[in-house]
């Protein structure tokens, strides 16, 4: 079995089979979790899983397997009011679930660019382009996202064709620009500072960031999709970081 195989396995049987004895077969009695929903450790877990909503159920869109890294993107539906777009971010260790990352945000059902926050391409269809393409990402995510270099913009993203699927920005690279300078109007500024961590597998790229939006601190995690040598579309779910979590292993 696949470490891909491995995290829907293991998700399967506990949240929708609703059986705790999966705990056991699949997450490592030292699972250290980083999620601010969850206290660290099985028994957290366990009580976590007995606590979930009896209409709990999630739809994994897109799954990715770099190294010993699994990400999912999701949408969980009957933890809240609406339902929740997710990247999950899963260690795996001799076999079992080891560490975990995560984000959610609620879904939008109007946005910008009239997409939806997980349609698009699925689908790994270029696995030899995988180092290149987390360089190409990388480098925008440091050059002009962290350090601010904007007029760099056109080294990384494609000016012909640039999908966008954050609720709040329009396609292309106009609609990107003109949703900066809104929120730059309304004193709105977006900082990242650290880049935590990526997990890439063919055209995917996903970025987990630290940083500020509108001055409170918040995680990005943000999927790009490249082509041809250029980012060609973006999903994302942004997050605050609470002050306090129920662990002492931080969010990232």
């Amino acid at each position: 079995m696949d470490n891909k195989d491995l995290v829907q396995k293991a998700g399967k049987e506990l949240f929708i089979d609703r059986d705790p004895s999966a705990i056991d077969r699949w997450w490592a009695a030292d699972y250290r979790q980083h999620s601010a929903m969850a206290g660290d450790g099985p028994g957290a877990l366990r009580e976590l899983v007995a606590n979930v909503p009896g209409d709990f159920r999630f739809e994994p869109v897109r799954i990715l397997a770099d190294g010993d890294l699994v990400a999912v993107h999701s949408t969980y539906h009957g933890f809240g009011p609406v339902p929740l777009v997710a990247f999950d971010i899963f260690r795996i260790a001799d076999g079992k679930l080891a560490e975990h990352w995560d984000a959610l945000q609620p879904v939008v059902e109007e946005t910008a660019s009239g997409r939806s926050q997980v349609d698009g391409p699925t689908a790994v269809t270029a696995p030899e382009q995988t180092e290149a393409n987390r360089a190409l990402v990388l480098g925008f995510v440091e050059a002009v996202l962290r350090d601010g270099q904007a007029e760099r913009i056109g080294e990384f993203i494609s000016s012909e064709r640039y999908l966008q699927h954050n609720p709040s920005v329009p396609d292309g690279l106009d609609g990107l620009g003109a949703a900066l300078k809104a929120w730059a109007e309304q004193g709105i500024t977006v900082q990242y500072t650290t880049v935590h961590r990526s997990v890439a597998e063919g055209e995917f790229v996903l970025t987990q960031s630290e940083g500020l939006l509108g001055g409170n601190p918040t995680a990005f995690y943000d999927l790009f999709r490249v082509d041809g040598g250029k980012i060609v579309e973006h999903w994302d779910v942004v997050a605050e970081i609470p002050e306090s979590v129920p662990h002492g292993n931080g969010l990232f």
